[in-house]
């Protein structure tokens, strides 16, 4: 049996920081059914939230810790670099890819959603990168595999998403209710059959588990979402993480030492899907 201890950077789940540490989700529950890990001391057994500062101490069998990931770099320069995220590693965090790249997260991806990231190199490259997503002016497409058949027409869907911080998801309502924010997605269906379909995800707005929680509010959740989408369909298609990948990355609107990247268009086909055109 060996031993791990270490102080909580962040406020989060404690699955979430043990993930950054190596640990899958199911061998964190193994952890948990065992009281094998300490949170100041104290033995858990549920996966509770974790305050930054806390002193987490898990003891496990060193065949519980995953292997290194490697990182798919797409393109780089002195000022940016472009991956390809894989599945089951966090954006930011001791073991994020923005720490083994050395470089600054500008942007999001769930820990299971794969695809397309750009990372800043340097300060003056963060700065403007910044600026160019909060003007929304990176155009950024996603591919999901879903539930069942649509005919989304690529047209604007519109929500209100409540955030429940506590539990870590969110909430959709088709009316205004308190506490909500207006979404917009945009959803093309490019493949559908009786059972499920491949759908073209477009955030015009951009809040947690939008998409996710979005698709599955019409209906329609992406396969193998275990948060927000139904034990069962999961089973059926045996996928146990979320197919979802943003495939499209397009720069435009950046100012000063990044003007020179606009117009540059970046793809990434998932492998549930390899016969796209983007031009559709």
């Amino acid at each position: 049996m060996k031993k791990l201890e270490f102080i909580s950077e962040r406020d989060s789940r404690l699955s979430n920081l043990l993930s950054d540490k190596g640990f899958s989700y199911n061998n964190v529950c193994r952890l948990l059914k065992n009281k094998d890990i300490r949170v100041d001391g104290a033995k858990i057994s549920t996966n509770i939230p974790v305050e930054s500062g806390s002193i987490i101490t898990v003891f496990y069998d060193e065949n519980m810790k995953r292997t290194e990931q490697k990182i798919e770099v797409i393109y780089q320069d002195d000022n940016v670099v472009i991956i390809n995220k894989p599945q089951g590693i966090e954006v930011e965090g001791e073991n994020g890819v923005a720490k083994k790249l050395n470089a600054y997260a500008v942007h999001r991806l769930d820990r299971n959603t794969t695809g397309l990231m750009v990372l800043a190199k340097n300060l003056q490259a963060k700065a403007e990168l910044d600026k160019a997503f909060k003007n929304r002016s990176l155009i950024k497409k996603y591919l999901a595999e879903v539930v069942g058949s649509t005919n989304f027409n690529g047209g604007n869907y519109k929500a209100y998403l409540v955030k429940d911080a506590s539990k870590s998801l969110v909430k959709i309502y088709n009316k205004k209710v308190a506490g909500s924010s207006e979404i917009t997605s945009i959803f093309k269906t490019l493949k559908s059959s009786p059972t499920s379909s491949i759908v073209e995800c477009t955030l015009v707005s951009g809040k947690t588990h939008q998409l996710r929680a979005h698709l599955a509010f019409l209906g329609h959740p992406i396969i193998g979402d275990g948060k927000y989408g139904k034990n069962e369909d999961n089973k059926k298609f045996k996928k146990k993480f979320q197919q979802l990948h943003c495939y499209y990355l397009k720069f435009d609107g950046l100012n000063g030492n990044l003007n020179y990247l606009n117009e540059k268009e970046f793809i990434n086909i998932p492998n549930f899907y390899k016969n796209i055109d983007i031009k559709n």
